[in-house]
């Protein structure tokens, strides 16, 4: 389904950096939003007593997942929704298909996604013949711009307003260099507003589903995923089945996270609940595995199964903020894409959970308290053990480890790499030397620190002693 050849994250980062203008307003446009999350959940005194419950009641949904996914699923039907699984993304795309043709339906509209990003289920049906319009704005801007979303809350945060205002005019025939944000949002609701009304069907994310009561929450800053949803004659659902909550009461602790963490608000602005569908209407839940359970089974990557998919780590990380999020070649991207990928396929993924200084802001952050600097490292451990490491890579950390492990040969290394950069510096400053691609090499010492002890440690301690 995804035909696109992958560009490691190092190469696409690259790219992504040769416009140091943007990359500098990409940076600090997102740790603007970081500064956000900070200030609303300092206004909170018990705010890490809402992280640690979240964690605890993910961990509980996680060790009981079968009851609840039962529990969910039989409480569901009696409130007249119909419930689909899937195995995997091939599945739920298929399932998605056959209700679309049940009704005869070519059109849908679609709110925001990221499970539908996962398996790719736009290119899908666009294959089949279905036209399916993204409703959320930024979702629809990068579809338009026929690219995928560059961050799980905010899209088109790798875009400026001057971005927008060209894909605009060429796709909606709005007046060419206006770049007035109002008028062009209000351009983009004019455009929407046809297809709310003449779709017959509407997708939606899921944010929470409810085990105990068989309903399901979406959260949404722009009331799209309930004007898709209430105008559509079929209401389809998609959700991972890690998104289930034990208790309707639950709701309180994820929803007063969830915002604060993603955009610093209090709240979303639309908590929307579906329960039952109204007459005449059909709900379908499409409850998605594709890879889930094994990750479940990974005793060290388990508890990235916690994500709410807030975006606070994406955020704060320092690599994510000048890289950009299409640098990650995978529906999520940052620290929390960078553990879930690995583990759909280690082979294309391998390179993303080295994509981080493991400087641990992302786990500092995360409203659900997952490990996610942690799990990084561990993965590249697992990594290196499989052989999904490039060879280059693989023997320089081989050949690092014996100079290491060997105090004359490390002696002997130390000497010869000064004397070659003193004398001869075109053997080191070149493009073989990656290093020297974004950094100026430094001054050789005259000597090593185990030289200078040699000659003035014992004299300094003899000082000390005395």
């Amino acid at each position: 389904m995804d035909s696109k050849k992958t560009i490691p994250h190092s190469e696409a980062a690259a790219l992504f950096n040769k416009n140091v203008e943007r990359v500098n307003w990409h940076d600090e446009t997102l740790w603007f939003v970081r500064e956000k999350r900070d200030r609303s959940a300092h206004q909170i005194p018990e705010w890490e007593l809402l992280r640690e419950t979240a964690s605890q009641i993910k961990f509980n949904v996680l060790s009981n997942i079968h009851d609840y996914l039962v529990e969910f699923e039989a409480n569901a039907q009696k409130n007249g929704i119909i419930v689909h699984w899937a195995a995997n993304g091939a599945e739920h795309n298929a399932i998605v298909h056959s209700i679309l043709e049940k009704h005869q339906i070519k059109q849908m509209v679609k709110s925001k996604s990221m499970l539908t990003e996962e398996c790719h289920l736009n290119d899908y049906l666009t294959e089949r013949g279905i036209d399916v319009i993204d409703s959320d704005l930024g979702e629809r801007i990068v579809q338009l711009r026929n690219e995928p979303p560059s961050h799980i809350v905010l899209p088109a945060i790798h875009l400026k307003k001057e971005d927008v205002s060209e894909t605009f005019h060429e796709h909606l025939g709005t007046e060419k260099g206006n770049i007035d944000p109002q008028y062009l949002t209000e351009s983009a609701r004019q455009h929407l507003r046809d297809v709310f009304l003449t779709r017959k069907a509407a997708l939606t994310g899921v944010n929470f589903a409810v085990a105990e009561t068989g309903e399901f929450v979406v959260c949404t800053n722009e009331g799209n995923a309930d004007m898709g949803a209430h105008l559509a004659d079929v209401h389809i659902a998609c959700m991972g089945f890690e998104k289930l909550i034990p208790q309707r009461k639950h709701l309180g602790v994820f929803l007063r996270l969830l915002a604060r963490s993603a955009t610093g608000q209090p709240i979303t602005t639309f908590s929307s609940h579906f329960k039952k569908p109204i007459e005449g209407k059909e709900i379908h839940i499409v409850i998605v595995d594709n890879g889930r359970s094994e990750q479940l089974g990974r005793e060290d990557f388990r508890n990235s199964l916690k994500c709410i998919r807030c975006g606070a780590c994406m955020n704060t990380c320092p690599v994510y903020r000048r890289s950009g999020g299409h640098s990650y070649h995978n529906a999520v991207a940052g620290p929390i894409g960078s553990i879930l990928a690995p583990n759909l396929d280690m082979k294309k993924n391998a390179d993303l959970p080295f994509a981080s200084t493991l400087c641990g802001s992302c786990t500092n952050v995360c409203p659900v308290k997952i490990d996610i600097h942690d799990q990084l490292y561990k993965w590249r451990q697992v990594l290196v053990k499989e052989g999904y490491t490039p060879t280059a890579k693989t023997v320089a950390m081989q050949t690092m480890s014996a100079v290491l492990a060997n105090p004359t040969v490390f002696e002997i290394a130390g000497k010869t790499g000064r004397f070659v950069m003193k004398n001869f510096p075109a053997l080191v400053n070149n493009k073989l030397n990656k290093w020297y691609d974004q950094r100026e090499m430094p001054a050789p010492p005259e000597e090593s620190f185990r030289e200078w002890y040699k000659r003035n440690g014992k004299a300094n301690k003899g000082k000390k002693d005395e």
